[in-house]
């Protein structure tokens, strides 16, 4: 079977040499640094994975108490009893409250 000559490359600086204490030293580094790339890619996933957890979790918290939805008129709504129940006439609506926004500066 004859592997790669990228595979031939590696395979030959991983393993050492009991010959020559040169190679010995290159196949000490070549297997740190091998561990410190596995151990990086390691924590990176861990950490990718905490984070998208993360983010699941504070937006269903965020929508959960957040409404979908604002109904924002010209002017503001005289008659907010009709136009709720206008938007509680479908059924997905769950709720429809009046909310108080200060203006803004």
């Amino acid at each position: 079977m004859k592997f790669p000559y990228e595979w031939q490359i590696g395979w030959r600086y991983t393993r050492a040499s009991k010959r020559a204490s040169r190679n010995t030293f290159i196949s000490f580094i070549s297997m740190i640094s091998m561990l410190g790339i596995a151990l990086g890619v390691a924590a990176l996933i861990v950490v990718l994975s905490v984070m998208n957890g993360f983010q699941k979790e504070v937006r269903d918290r965020m929508l959960s108490v957040l409404s979908h939805i604002e109904v924002i008129g010209p002017a503001a709504l005289p008659d907010w009893q009709r136009t709720a129940a206008e938007a509680l006439q479908n059924k997905e609506v769950i709720g429809a409250a009046p909310m108080w926004r200060p203006r803004p500066c």
